[in-house]
């Protein structure tokens, strides 16, 4: 089981939107040297909606081969099409992916009967442990718990991404999911809490920016250090917030580019940070002593 802090990992670009390999590269090696647990390449903070297949699965194939076994690779490969997302999956799992994320499909809505088969269908076409990803306020679309549950009994599908910030839909999960189903969150502002109730890490925004400090967050709090683990994470409550004042990755991003890891590059329909933010981002990681 995958526990502790995963990074939702930015694809960095230049001004021009081509993936800059060179950054990508820099970053991954940041990520094992200040303790990340795994890295997740091309979810939703890597801008997978505006990779093409070719470049998504060269991205996952990259940052795999520089990890080189250090840590784990966790990629995403969601889809609102079925077929595609076996596809993805299939191509992760030829690159070496360790696991892989699957967003609830989006846009068009399913019932929970058609998510259920939706992640069926993937975890019985490509043999890799599969985490499914619950972000209702992106996808229009909330797995519930009884979907989660009825998953569950699927032998590859190991884990649930919930990132809707109830935490009382987290209780329920860690309550009634088998002990080695693991729960992450995927909100870092809540994401101590639901460690605390027994969650087994954060699959995080943050941590793009403040790795270390994240992955000493996730160990304190899964080992019930609750004092400790929600004074670090006040302290790193100003990244949380001001991270998503525009639509994530929007605010990592430039964060990013201002710490002077990587260039200012964002793929339309998602343009750089907008200027009133620039200050209020910069003073939020400055509060947390990331810059």
């Amino acid at each position: 089981m995958i526990t502790g802090s995963i990074v939702a990992l930015v694809t960095p670009m230049n001004a021009g939107g081509e993936i800059d390999w060179v950054a990508l590269d820099r970053l991954t090696e940041m990520h094992v040297a200040k303790g990340t647990d795994a890295i997740v390449a091309v979810g939703t903070t890597g801008e997978s909606a505006t990779l093409d297949c070719k470049e998504h699965c060269a991205v996952i194939k990259r940052v795999v081969d520089v990890v080189n076994g250090r840590v784990k690779v966790i990629a995403g490969t969601g889809a609102n099409s079925t077929a595609e997302a076996i596809e993805l999956t299939g191509e992760a799992k030829a690159a070496g992916a360790y696991a892989c994320l699957l967003v609830t499909p989006y846009y068009n809505k399913p019932t929970q009967e058609g998510l259920f088969l939706h992640h069926k269908a993937i975890a019985e076409a490509v043999d890799i442990d599969q985490i499914l990803y619950n972000v209702p306020g992106r996808t229009a679309c909330d797995m519930l718990p009884d979907t989660v549950v009825r998953l569950a009994e699927i032998s590859n599908i190991v884990a649930i991404k919930e990132a809707t910030g109830d935490l009382e839909r987290a209780r329920e999960l860690i309550q009634r999911l088998p002990a080695d189903f693991a729960v992450y969150s995927g909100d870092d502002a809540t994401a101590t809490e639901l460690m605390l109730l027994g969650g087994k890490g954060n699959v995080s925004v943050t941590a793009n920016v403040a790795p270390a400090e994240m992955a000493q967050l996730c160990q304190l709090a899964m080992a019930g250090k609750a004092d400790e683990a929600r004074a670090l994470n006040q302290k790193l409550m100003p990244v949380h917030e001001k991270l998503f004042v525009e639509a994530n990755p929007i605010p990592v991003k430039w964060a990013l580019s201002e710490m002077n890891l990587m260039d200012t590059g964002i793929r339309l329909p998602l343009t750089p940070l907008s200027a009133p933010f620039h200050q209020v981002v910069r003073d939020a990681l400055r509060a947390a002593d990331v810059i």
